[in-house]
């Protein structure tokens, strides 16, 4: 997943206090949503919110509607206005709160990076669990550098950093799979994706030897679809659905696009791509009878 074409960075700053940093606006667009609604439910005004908490009415506004981000001490502050003692629910916000100050490697690729590619990289960081169809590619967290590089500069639609910056973005990326506590990552792959460039030994022998590699990891499951398998709800396109461990109601999907990606956000909808995962693992080769399959992809490649 995440063959994300690069462009110029749409970034979201805070530049009050002196600060410019990359922050997720999905993560904050959720933080929000969430602040809004709890302050709604109680029935009280944005305006008796921001003098209850000490904080300017513009201010609440803008942490509501995403277009600043929001300091943990004025979280906990509107969470106890708005009498939240659910424990676990605020933890998440806290931990979306904290997105907000973190300074991550990916700054220095800012230039390179659209906003979804931020976003995704952002929450990928973060989730402790991914699931990923991909129809076409190798998904990004398992190309080798020599793949990624054709697919990059193949789906470039716009002119951003260089094709060697995006590589290495890639390449660090994956440092996820083998972190002390790994994100989980459950892949289904089509398998025109094994077949793609199969002209080219010298990239996709490699490229297969790194799937055999990572389909070993305690943390990796690898399905192949197979072409011939029955109609499933993968072939409206790939997508990853990224799991955070404080509450299962802030997880999101990412639904790529070619120029953009689409993320899913409400938590009904969510649920609904998760059900709609489970059927597509159903339809594809078992995790050990994928293994056989790109081995014996592998051996065909001289």
């Amino acid at each position: 997943m995440a063959n994300l074409p690069a462009t110029r960075a749409d970034w979201s700053t805070d530049t009050q206090e002196g600060q410019c940093m990359a922050v997720s606006t999905v993560r904050r667009r959720r933080l929000g949503e969430e602040l809004r609604r709890l302050r709604e439910q109680k029935k009280i005004t944005a305006e008796a919110a921001a003098d209850a908490t000490g904080m300017s009415q513009p201010k609440l506004n803008r942490i509501e509607n995403a277009r600043t981000a929001a300091k943990i001490e004025d979280v906990h502050r509107l969470l106890d206005y708005y009498g939240c003692d659910d424990e676990e629910f605020r933890a998440g916000l806290i931990a979306i709160t904290k997105d907000g100050s973190k300074r991550g490697w990916w700054l220095s690729y800012r230039d390179a990076m659209n906003a979804s590619a931020l976003d995704l990289i952002v929450l990928e960081t973060d989730a402790s669990t991914l699931k990923t169809y991909e129809p076409a590619f190798i998904p990004g967290l398992f190309q080798t550098a020599e793949y990624a590089r054709i697919v990059i500069d193949r789906l470039r639609t716009a002119p951003g950093g260089t094709v060697d910056d995006l590589v290495q973005v890639r390449m660090a990326r994956q440092a996820i799979l083998t972190r002390p506590t790994p994100v989980e990552v459950w892949a289904v792959i089509h398998e025109s994706a094994l077949r793609t460039n199969a002209g080219r030994p010298d990239i996709m022998g490699p490229q297969l030897d790194k799937l055999v590699t990572l389909s070993r990891l305690p943390n990796v499951n690898i399905q192949i679809m197979p072409a011939g398998a029955a109609i499933h709800p993968g072939m409206s396109g790939a997508l990853a659905l990224m799991g955070f461990p404080q509450r299962r109601d802030l997880d999101v999907v990412f639904v790529e696009g070619l120029l953009n990606g689409l993320w899913v956000e409400d938590p009904a909808d969510v649920e609904l791509y998760r059900a709609k995962f489970q059927e597509i693992t159903a339809e594809a080769l078992s995790v050990d009878a994928s293994l056989s399959f790109i081995t014996a992809q592998r051996e065909m490649i001289k």
